[in-house]
């Protein structure tokens, strides 16, 4: 709503305001020396949080144990592959049938260069990463009532809307009509500034030439020998362009947390909780399903179930509580702990979120439109196309993440149909953008958030207002529990965000057992 009232120029500001698009914090490894002999943490989910606190916490000399909801650890960092069943709330069933090597991330799939702790715990355990392309200047931006629900290259967009700004800018410098004054020196500057960046010619006009072709690129590209020679393509008209509105994706990748490098662990995103996780195995119990969390001023009482069904009910103590439970979950869960943090955990929500992975027997976006990575934008119910960053040139098949959509009505209405429906309309939305969908499709699987049971959503969403009134008294510990995860950070939905809320949260713990022992 920021973006359409103020621009995109106001967006970022207010959403390092909201936190969802602050840098990393990052300070380095846990410092928890002295720790007291023979103290126990229990450590509730083994995601990214819960992993990091058990590997930094058992370091340290505490004695560990981890309860995880999940037949496997990483929590919402998941990758899914050939052979892997999902049942979602609602009793929906789906199973992968991918083909071998073929993966699909329906959490977090890109890291931040600035998210420095989570590329730090990667590094420290020998996980390999490789480029994830945000920006294709060769993808595809796309609108229903644009171009006759044509798609047009980013790369065209791009520098037409970029010349078109230049060129109105250049005109009214030399006609003196900007509110700030300049000089002689600064006009001139400016001037010369703006050809060069909109590829504007001498009379600063935007119009077909090399130079813009350069940006563009050409009707017919250069070629050798007898070859015709290049001949420089036309831009888009001013007005359409500005019609169709796809100039509002072209700020996407000037936000901070988009900005080149990013990057995406070999393999899959679960890699990095793959590898902390075997580091800690031993300690993890999976599908143990927490009932009721008590405590005393002697400890924490944790009773769970096995959450394959059985009915039985267990019980682990502890002398002090990490819980990495997302909000979304914790909210249901019988706990004593103080009215600050009971009111704290009931004022999060969980925001929407819609993922589809596509199996293709060919890579054809490579193969017939030259799109190596990155994303095409459509105003569809998809929201986006995200071509894979690996595998390129490689014979055979691929799998496309065929939406994403995120914090949006869509998300709901694509997961109120059957899985079957769902593949149908992104197939048939994904169409409007690349004919192939059709003819190439083999096998998808989808996942909403929001029915996702070990969750119930994608990440906690914060107001200004509520972390004002709440956010404090989250994360302050209450008695022997302390709250941990992304929830618990202001980064919220990406890894770092839970990185750097474990390490604070054990970091105090630390700090309050050490002042007790």
């Amino acid at each position: 709503m920021v973006c359409k009232v103020a621009g995109s120029a106001a967006m970022y500001p207010m959403m390092s305001t909201l936190g969802f698009a602050s840098p990393s914090s990052y300070k380095g490894a846990a410092q928890l020396q002295g720790a007291p002999s023979n103290t126990n943490i229990l450590i509730l989910g083994a995601g990214i949080a819960g992993l990091v606190a058990a590997y930094e916490l058992r370091k340290a000399g505490y004695k560990v144990k981890v309860l995880e909801y999940n037949h496997r650890a990483g929590g919402r960092a998941w990758t899914i592959r050939g052979g892997d069943e999902y049942v979602e709330l609602g009793g929906a069933k789906q199973r992968c049938e991918f083909d071998k090597g073929q993966y699909f991330n329906p959490g977090p799939w890109r890291i931040p260069y600035d998210h420095h702790g989570i590329l730090d715990y990667a590094k420290r355990f020998n996980v390999p990463l490789e480029p994830f392309i945000q920006i294709n200047y060769n993808a595809y931006l796309h609108s229903r009532n644009a171009y006759g629900g044509k798609p047009q290259r980013y790369r065209h967009v791009h520098a037409d809307y970029h010349g078109y700004t230049a060129e109105m800018l250049s005109k009214a410098v030399n006609k003196h009509q900007l509110d700030q004054p300049l000089t002689a020196d600064d006009q001139e500057k400016l001037l010369d500034s703006l050809r060069k960046w909109g590829a504007l010619d001498k009379q600063s006009n935007y119009q077909a030439s090399a130079l813009t072709s350069d940006r563009r690129g050409y009707e017919v590209s250069a070629g050798g020998g007898l070859m015709p020679l290049a001949v420089p393509s036309t831009p888009l008209k001013l007005q359409e362009l500005l019609q169709s509105g796809l100039s509002k994706y072209l700020s996407i990748g000037d936000e901070q947390e988009f900005h080149s490098t990013i990057f995406q662990p070999v393999g899959g995103m679960d890699q990095i909780a793959q590898a902390i996780y075997r580091e800690v195995a031993d300690l993890v119990q999976f599908n143990a399903k927490v009932t009721k969390i008590e405590q005393d001023e002697h400890g924490v009482t944790v009773t769970y179930t096995n959450a394959q069904g059985t009915t039985a009910t267990h019980q682990a103590k502890a002398d002090w509580c990490l819980c990495t439970i997302p909000l979304s979950i914790l909210s249901q869960i019988e706990m004593n702990v103080g009215s600050d943090m009971q009111n704290a955990i009931q004022a999060v929500p969980y925001e929407s979120a819609f993922k589809i992975g596509l199996q293709f027997k060919r890579r054809f976006w490579e193969q017939d439109d030259h799109i190596y990575g990155g994303i095409t934008y459509t105003d569809l119910p998809i929201n986006r196309i995200s071509y894979p960053a690996h595998g390129y040139g490689q014979p055979g098949k691929g799998v496309l993440l065929g939406a994403y959509i995120f914090g949006d009505l869509n998300a709901y209405e694509f997961t109120a149909m059957s899985p079957k429906e769902r593949l149908q309309a992104a197939l048939e939305q994904g169409a409007s953008i690349h004919p192939q969908y059709q003819k190439e499709f083999e096998t998808g699987i989808s996942v909403g958030w929001h029915r996702v049971p070990f969750s119930n959503g994608c990440s906690g969403i914060w107001t200004e207002e509520t972390r004002q009134q709440h956010y404090k008294n989250l994360c302050q510990i209450d008695g022997r529990i302390a709250l941990a995860g992304e929830h618990a950070s202001y980064l919220p939905a990406w890894q770092e965000g839970a990185v750097l809320s474990s390490l604070d949260a054990i970091q105090r713990m630390h700090a309050l057992i050490k002042s007790k022992a």
